[in-house]
This record gives structure tokens, C-alpha cells and sequence, in this order.
């Protein structure tokens, strides 16, 4: 049975050796990232912010996956004020495709609601053709192309 819960500082080593997963995970799509002390997240404020919540999925007392939704503000030239950006979405090999996932991602939504935020956001790596899929069936869209060019020093 999983359980979701929000986060607490009494996680954060846990949450690190997931982050170090992430990334690890996405050396594959990402020749750039460097190879060693990638730091994506800042879980102390994703934790103690009221501008961001970060829900974990429990199975038997273990953590099995994360997600995070924060607030951002919008450029000037949407119609929206706000929109919330999800992160740090990450299932455990052994639980994916079970739909652990969506029931994160709809818990990061509800309080999207609550807080009046009208659009969610979020990045996958083009090649990452699972993650879209998983994404696309709880009806995200595509909407831009990040294009890179990588000169030769």
C-alpha cells in the first residue's frame, strides 16, 4: 500500500542518495552535466517553503519515490500570474510502471489547486520517451523544444 506524506528535514540523506539517482539517471540524455557533486534540488527550501511542497511515496516504511511542485512566477506576457513547476519526479526501478507516479503527481495537483494555481509545468529530457509517455497519459502536453548547441572549446 503506498503512502504519501510531505517531506520533513528528518528525510534530507535519504532525499540526497535519490537526487545522486536522478542524476545518474539523466547522464544518459545529458552529455553536459558534470561528472561529479551535481546538485539539482534544494530540499531545505522545497521543504520549509510555503511557495512549494515536496510529497514522498512510502511502501512499508521505505521511500520509493518524490515529487515536488513550487511556485513560480509567470513572464509578463501569459495570462497567468503563477504557475507551479514540478520536479524531482522519481519512482524506485522496482515500483515503476504501477502507476506510483500519477498518484504523486495528483497530489502535487491538489495542492497546486489550493494554493489557485492555474498551469503546472515541468522538464523530461526528449529521449526519455517513458517519462513522456507516463506524462502525456496524465494529459501534459508538449509545448517547447529546448534546442542546444555545444561548441568546442
Amino acid at each position: 500500500m503506498l503512502e504519501i506524506r510531505e517531506a520533513t528535514l528528518k528525510d534530507l540523506e535519504i532525499l540526497l542518495k535519490m537526487e545522486q539517482s536522478v542524476v545518474d539517471a539523466e547522464r544518459q540524455y545529458d552529455s553536459s552535466l558534470k561528472k561529479s557533486n551535481v546538485k539539482y534540488y534544494n530540499f531545505h527550501e522545497l521543504i520549509t517553503s510555503d511557495q512549494s511542497i515536496l510529497k514522498i511515496g512510502i511502501i512499508n516504511t521505505k521511500i520509493i519515490g518524490s515529487g515536488y511542485a513550487k511556485i513560480m512566477d509567470a513572464q509578463e506576457y501569459f495570462k497567468h500570474k503563477r504557475y507551479a513547476y514540478l520536479g524531482f519526479m522519481l519512482v524506485h526501478p522496482k515500483y515503476r510502471g504501477q502507476g506510483f507516479n500519477s498518484v504523486i503527481i495528483n497530489e502535487l495537483l491538489v495542492w497546486c489547486k489550493s494554493q489557485s494555481v492555474k498551469e503546472i509545468r515541468l522538464d523530461v529530457y526528449a529521449e526519455n520517451i517513458s517519462a513522456i509517455k507516463a506524462y502525456k497519459k496524465i494529459n501534459f502536453e508538449e509545448r517547447m523544444i529546448e534546442m542546444r548547441l555545444c561548441l568546442n572549446e
